[in-house]
């Protein structure tokens, strides 16, 4: 059985390295110097970089990036290879589609869906439909 080291180093310049360490939920790399509740699902091949902060029962998907002091709130899902920008927000549980770019500054409310390949332009707040919370039962 092959094991995965929980530590690693990326050479982003030639010469500098950042380290990160594997999540033990997802397995996904997570800066030393961020803040990610255990509860919150990282996927292998995304990045959490130092001064992010991600909530509890959040997910961020494959190759996704949550950049330098971005947050994602607690039960917000991430998909697949989404960046999150430079002190971007990511509400209480919301949804950022597959393939979109949120800007510096940016922020996506909570509850609010934003759908696959969107850009939101730094210092922008993303709009969107909300999240249902009021499912009934089928008769």
């Amino acid at each position: 059985m092959r094991r995965i080291p929980r530590k690693v180093e990326v050479e982003h310049e030639p010469g500098k390295f950042t380290r990160y360490l594997r999540h033990d939920n997802g397995e996904g790399f997570v800066s030393p110097h961020a803040s990610v509740h255990p509860d919150a699902t990282i996927r292998p091949g995304a990045y959490v970089e130092a001064g992010a902060r991600v909530g509890a029962h959040a997910k961020v998907g494959r190759f996704s990036w949550v950049d330098v002091d971005a947050v994602v709130g607690r039960g917000a899902r991430v998909d697949e290879n989404v960046h999150v920008g430079v002190r971007g927000v990511v509400g209480d549980d919301a949804r950022v589609g597959s393939g979109t770019r949120l800007g510096t500054d940016s922020r996506v409310p909570s509850g609010v869906v934003v759908p696959p390949d969107a850009i939101v332009p730094d210092g922008e707040t993303a709009h969107g439909e909300r999240r249902r919370k009021d499912f009934g039962t089928a008769a």
